[in-house]
């Protein structure tokens, strides 16, 4: 049994090193990737490990293999970018800024008329459920794991409050690029912005059944996330010119 876990981790690790480097444009589109011998060579592991390694990465859409040619790192328009385990690469280092904005104007296009929807169609349970969730993330805050969860949990209970199954349907890529970029501001501790007030607005205006307040608040509230990471990009990137 340890073995088969072992035998899964190897391919995800080496699959998450390659994407990181991937969408953090370390690798560029067409960089042909070092042939499978000679990669499993470079990383100590079986050939079969770096193989599924490059399933996986086939899979979320980063490389593309050819008989003859190789692996090569395919164009941004093939990448699966609200894959979780891809947003969660695009955050593990600085992410390139073209990318994060686009991600915020993603969120700007599904989360306002998701809460203005909510507004109008939630239920007290589903309200509740928000209402539990801004519960412990004030307890919590967002510099513990169990305050981001409740911050994740609060994005999920708002689009399912929409009752547009599409929208719910996006509830795993939107709520994972919520945490992720709260991770990021977190990781670098260089804001200290309360993120509660805006969150409150967007609760209370879908509580009092009022979309376009709440349409409003939650643009609010995704601009104002867009600032912090967009500053804490640009100070991350200068301290690391400096050092």
């Amino acid at each position: 049994m340890k073995e088969r876990k072992t035998s899964i981790r190897i391919p995800n690790k080496i699959a998450a090193d390659i994407g990181v480097r991937i969408v953090a444009g370390r690798l560029k589109p067409g960089t042909i990737l070092d042939g499978e011998i000679e990669a499993s060579g470079q990383r100590q592991v079986s050939r079969s490990a770096y193989r599924e390694a490059i399933l996986i990465l086939t899979a979320k859409g980063l490389v593309h293999s050819r008989p003859k040619i190789g692996t090569r790192v395919t164009d941004l328009d093939q990448w699966h970018l609200l894959d979780p385990d891809v947003l969660a690469w695009m955050f593990a280092k600085q992410p390139q800024r073209e990318l994060l904005v686009s991600l915020f104007e993603l969120r700007k296009f599904v989360e306002p008329e998701a809460a203005a929807l909510a507004a109008e169609r939630r239920t007290l349970e589903q309200l509740n459920h928000m209402g539990g969730a801004l519960e412990t993330m004030a307890q919590e805050t967002l510099h513990t794991e169990r305050g981001r969860m409740a911050d994740k949990a609060f994005h999920a209970a708002l689009l399912s409050a929409s009752a547009n199954p599409f929208v719910m349907s996006l509830s795993g890529s939107v709520t994972a690029a919520v945490a992720w970029s709260t991770m990021f501001k977190e990781r670098t501790q260089r804001l200290k912005r309360d993120p509660m007030p805006d969150h409150i607005k967007v609760y209370e205006a879908i509580a009092a059944r009022n979309p376009g307040a709440a349409r409003a608040a939650m643009l609010e509230l995704i601009e104002l996330a867009l600032s912090d990471a967009t500053q804490l990009r640009r100070s991350r990137g200068s301290s690391e010119r400096r050092t």
